[in-house]
């Protein structure tokens, strides 16, 4: 409500856990954002904040926690993939957020061969191959913006998404009628 002597509104942050409620009620696809160290090493974390930015040039977000060693790794490198996980890849997701030192021991993977970034083939639905164009640091995030510079398809088509929200994970049930409506490619994009 405004102050009725300035007409300004005074605002009060809410409580981290509030936020996090919040958040968890609006379900996310699960992607695992991979990049390599420049000593070759493999870096990945599992992610549900990624959001499409551009068309020209083919951009997209991604949010890493400010601490995490992926990150560190990515902007040493700056190249990174978004490997979007099918809805087989629970195993994967839970791996790659659960911080385990030998977690790319535990999957099947390739290095991409010009950027060396690691492709979780056998995870993944889609994976973008990305350039970090710019990074903004928010709070105790920063938001990595990746130029899409390749796109592959490894296995499943068509994709069956894995999605997280209200503190599980879920997929759609794929709906034959769907396959035969046409859709608008640039749909939800703002």
């Amino acid at each position: 409500m405004p102050d009725p002597v300035t007409g300004t509104v005074t605002r009060t942050s809410i409580d981290p856990t509030q936020f996090r409620s919040l958040m968890t009620t609006y379900p996310a696809g699960v992607a695992i954002v991979t990049t390599a160290a420049p000593d070759g090493e493999p870096w990945g974390m599992t992610c549900s904040s990624i959001c499409s930015v551009s068309l020209r040039p083919p951009t997209l977000l991604v949010c890493l926690r400010a601490e995490s060693p992926t990150l560190a790794a990515l902007l040493q490198v700056s190249v990174f993939a978004v490997n979007l996980l099918h809805d087989q890849a629970e195993p994967a997701a839970k791996l790659f957020a659960s911080g385990a030192p030998d977690r790319f021991e535990k999957v099947e993977w390739v290095r991409e061969p010009e950027s060396g970034v690691p492709l979780l083939i056998e995870d993944a639905h889609t994976i973008a191959d990305c350039r970090v164009s710019e990074t903004l640091p928010v709070g105790d995030h920063v938001v990595v913006f990746g130029e899409v510079v390749r796109v592959a398809k490894p296995a499943i088509q068509p994709p069956s998404p894995l999605l997280y929200g209200m503190h599980q994970y879920w997929t759609l049930v794929a709906n034959p009628e769907s396959d035969n409506r046409e859709t608008d490619d640039e749909g939800m994009q703002g």
